[in-house]
């Protein structure tokens, strides 16, 4: 791609989130988020071939969807109770549809169907940006109407998020849809608190951000896409295998890592509002994620697998890139737990 078309694309999604983050008015932040969907599509279709046009087609759909839903809300809110702030609503009925259409952006479940196979279909670098950066603007509007949201459904669709993201991981092998899948629960996870405390939101987005950052650039310096390639990592880039390692546990919120510690506050809070449930069926279904999470574990760690197969040998090949932010980020993904204290007491 164009290295000045390149900057403008980038730009422009930077700007749509911005805007969408810092608008207080309906109109403006349905704009921007227009303003990201159109700039991030070409970034999806980088490397042209059918899968990431595919890909690319299925996220116009489904964002597309989405704010035609979104801006039928915003009128009939604007018809119902004749203003355009992102404060003031007249009834649940508008605020339902604004859910819905929140929701499917960010890819939750039921309406999460496009988030595996469009992660997929993208480079490495469109799917962490996808995964992440693609994250906020929806989430910044949900933060603005979380007072009136109705809280059970919230944690219906958080709870459903968490279970299918969970179970659509187990048996996939493209490394690129378990981090999908993976995205659909832990979107769940940060959801669930947003009716209590949206503070524990936003430490659980951070978290997930830094998280599944160290992820696809440590996935991208070993060129790794499916779990079999995973399993030329002792020889091809041996120095990765303990960030890998460790970001992986990390994801599936193992102590004393630090993704344990968002996962823990979350249990809290729920628990603190006579919620028991619900984090008895999150814990459960976290117990899948971090199922196929060893998997994963399991193929990077081998030096020599059980059984034969057929992919070649990989020569170790010298990086000369400059690698300074994957320790950093590794180090943070691994070993912020000691802090929860300093966390936990702030009010």
């Amino acid at each position: 791609m164009n290295p000045l078309a390149q900057l403008i694309i980038y730009t422009t999604v930077i700007t749509g989130t911005l805007i969408t983050m810092l608008s207080s008015h309906w109109f403006l932040a349905w704009a921007g988020l227009e303003m990201n969907m159109l700039a991030f599509i070409p970034t999806l279709i980088k490397k042209t071939s059918a899968r990431s046009t595919e890909a690319a087609t299925k996220y116009f759909l489904a964002q597309s969807t989405a704010s035609m839903i979104l801006m039928m809300a915003i009128i009939l809110n604007n018809l119902l109770s004749g203003h355009w702030t992102t404060t003031s609503y007249a009834n649940q009925l508008p605020l339902l549809a604004m859910t819905i259409a929140l929701t499917m952006k960010l890819g939750m479940a039921p309406f999460h169907f496009w988030v595996p196979e469009v992660t997929q279909g993208a480079p490495l670098a469109s799917g962490l940006l996808l995964l992440t950066w693609q994250k906020l603007a929806p989430i910044s509007i949900m933060y603005q109407i979380h007072p009136s949201i109705n809280t059970h459904i919230l944690l219906t669709l958080s709870t459903l998020s968490i279970a299918m993201g969970s179970w659509g991981g187990l048996n996939q092998t493209q490394l690129r849809k378990i981090l999908g899948y993976s995205s659909i629960t832990h979107t769940g996870w940060m959801m669930m608190t947003l009716a209590y405390n949206p503070t524990i939101t936003t430490f659980y987005l951070i978290t997930y951000i830094i998280l599944t950052t160290t992820m696809f650039l440590t996935l991208n310096l070993n060129s790794s896409t499916t779990t079999l390639m995973l399993s030329n990592t002792w020889n091809k880039s041996t120095h990765l295998m303990l960030p890998m390692t460790s970001t992986l546990l990390s994801l599936g919120g193992l102590p004393p890592l630090t993704g344990f510690l968002p996962k823990w506050i979350t249990i809290q809070e729920l628990t603190m509002n006579n919620n028991f449930i619900i984090p008895t069926i999150m814990i459960t279904m976290t117990l899948l994620n971090l199922y196929f999470y060893m998997r994963l574990i399991y193929t990077t760690s081998l030096t020599l697998l059980p059984t034969s197969n057929n992919t070649k040998m990989m020569w170790p090949v010298e990086n000369t890139k400059p690698t300074l932010l994957i320790p950093t980020l590794t180090t943070i993904s691994a070993l912020l737990l000691p802090i929860s204290p300093l966390i936990l007491t702030t009010p």
